[in-house]
């Protein structure tokens, strides 16, 4: 069989890595994240499982500095909460099975055989969304990390559709906690394209009401 040249070998490498980029971590079973736009109207909110991955505020390398043990539920809400893993663990929690991270072009960036968390939807249950009346419901939802990564969510994703019932923090990955990217994930498993709403070293969950 004829060998690759070494360097073109090297280029067919870097090509795959930039197809699935990676975050601060820089471990190959990461994803890279852009910085989302500023806060969206409601119909631009529901459209956010369309964004793709890009590069993220971190340099590879120094991820130890974006680790976060606490996620502050805030905003919009009649009770802001500040939650841990064992808070977390008095809550309902649902056990995954066969969870992916899949990059832009369909690139399997991780699996994991099991994870443990709890629904979205849940949490923001617990912290009640303020709601002047009834009819209003123009809300999104921010899922920040500590690099400033985000991911957006309209009320009625969450609270009115299937995808409300895919959304979790997960505290634990093949029956070990999360550690190296914080201490919560936030992941949107019902969307096809799992990598852009897959939020490491998850800070906040902030409430806003749109314009």
């Amino acid at each position: 069989m004829k060998q690759i040249n070494p360097g073109i070998a090297a280029l067919l490498v870097l090509f795959a890595i930039s197809a699935c980029n990676t975050t601060p971590g820089g471990s190959p079973s990461s994803i890279n994240r852009e910085g989302a736009s500023q806060p969206p109207s409601t119909s631009e909110a529901s459209k956010s499982n369309s964004r793709t991955g890009a590069s993220s505020v971190a340099e590879p390398g120094n991820s130890a500095q974006y680790i976060s043990k606490q996620v502050v539920v805030k905003g919009a809400v009649e009770q802001s909460l500040t939650l841990t893993v064992a808070d977390l663990k008095t809550m309902p929690v649902a056990t995954l099975e066969d969870i992916k991270v899949v990059c832009k072009n369909g690139t399997i960036a991780k699996t994991d055989r099991t994870c443990k968390g709890v629904l979205l939807k849940d949490i923001l249950q617990k912290a009640k969304i303020q709601q002047a009346q009834h009819k209003n419901r123009s809300f999104y939802i921010i899922a920040r990390a500590t690099d400033n990564y985000k991911a957006i969510f309209s009320r009625e994703e969450i609270f009115n559709s299937a995808t409300g019932d895919n959304v979790y923090i997960l505290f634990e990955e093949n029956k070990q906690p999360i550690t190296s990217e914080g201490e919560m994930v936030l992941i949107s498993t019902s969307d096809r394209v799992t990598g852009p709403r897959h939020v490491r070293w998850l800070s906040s969950i902030e409430v806003n009401t749109a314009e």
